[in-house]
This record gives C-alpha cells, structure tokens and sequence, in this order.
C-alpha cells in the first residue's frame, strides 16, 4: 500500500484549524468551498456533492479531539480507479500557529503520484481557507 504525506503550516491556532477539521459535515463551508459544493451527514456516513453533481460517500472512522486527529475512508464514488482509499488529518499546535499532516493511504501503488498531486493541492487550499478564517475572527 503506498502512503502519501503531505503537511501545511497554518497561521491560524490549532484549536481553531482542529475545529474546522472536526467539523466534518461543513467541509463545503470551513475547509473546501469551491471544490465541495455540499456536504451531509448520514450518520457516520459523510456524503459530498462535488460542484459538478457526483458525490463521493465517506465513512468518518474516528475523530479524536485529544489529539486532534480525524480519519475516514472513501466507500464510493471515487474519481479515479482506487481500491483502497484511508485518510487522517491531524493538527499540531506550533506555537501561535499549527501544523495539519493529511496521511492517505492509497491502492493501487501506482496511483500514489496522482493522489499525491490533489492533496498537495487540496491542502494548499485549505491552508488559505483556514488563514482567511484566522483573520476574521
């Protein structure tokens, strides 16, 4: 199985990034406007409307708020051909700022490059999101 890691520092604080994380039915609204048109719970079950109408359905695993970390799997609608897909995000407090790791473990191997290459961006995304936000409030 092939892992990605990609990491961000945030100038926000990390309870502030944390709560945004943790927040998992407002993805659309705190961590990816643009990219996720809208997202609903259905119990532990997170769907996501992309902008274009497809959804991709989530199970939420565990988020644990001692230490700051929330992880899912993707159970459908996955754009690309995976068959294995198993996320965690986990803030870290740097001082007056933070640090948010996506790990994604993917299937097949040969896919990791192309994952790699949207979290990458995916997380850039957030980052200004969350910086923005830090500013407001």
């Amino acid at each position: 199985m092939a892992t990605v890691c990609v990491e961000a520092t945030i100038n926000a604080a990390a309870q502030q990034v944390w709560e945004a994380v943790a927040d998992v039915g407002a993805v659309h609204q705190r961590l990816l406007p643009g990219r996720v048109a809208d997202a609903r719970m259905e119990g532990d079950v997170r769907i996501l409307t992309m902008p274009d109408g497809a959804q991709v359905r989530e199970v939420i695993l565990a988020i644990d708020h001692s230490i700051r970390r929330m992880a899912y799997t993707v159970t459908e609608g996955q754009r690309l051909p995976l068959t294995y897909h198993h996320a965690s995000f986990q803030v870290f407090e740097e001082g007056d700022r933070s640090r948010l790791v996506w790990l994604t473990d993917v299937l097949p191997h040969a896919l990791a490059p192309v994952v790699q290459g949207r979290v990458e961006r995916g997380i850039q995304e957030m980052k200004a999101i969350l910086e923005a936000a830090a500013v407001i409030t």
